[in-house]
């Protein structure tokens, strides 16, 4: 699991304001696809957001737990049924030029 400081959780905040959820976790749960996703999506985008259609608080919670877990990512923040996850790449990405 990777370890970030207050500042740099502010500014992912900040950044992950203006994202829409990449991936939605449906009624069929967390499933290898979708964890192979969120994988694919962390290595792409480094943060993304994530959208949950389950109801029950509990089992997001533990669901949350195992997403983070599984691709040691960290937690920025959890809003409802929506949460934001960062880690950093393992590939170095090129400089964007304006």
């Amino acid at each position: 699991m990777i370890t970030i400081t207050s500042q740099q959780k502010r500014e992912l905040k900040a950044q992950s304001h203006s994202l829409k959820p990449t991936i939605i976790v449906g009624n069929n749960g967390l499933t290898d696809a979708v964890l192979s996703e969120i994988h694919r999506a962390l290595e792409d985008h480094e943060l993304i957001k994530i959208r949950f259609n389950e109801k029950d608080r509990e089992l997001r919670e533990e669901i949350v737990t195992k997403i983070c877990k599984k691709n040691k990512a960290v937690l920025i923040q959890s809003i409802g049924h929506i949460i934001a996850i960062y880690r950093k790449s393992a590939v170095e990405k090129p400089a964007k030029i304006s």
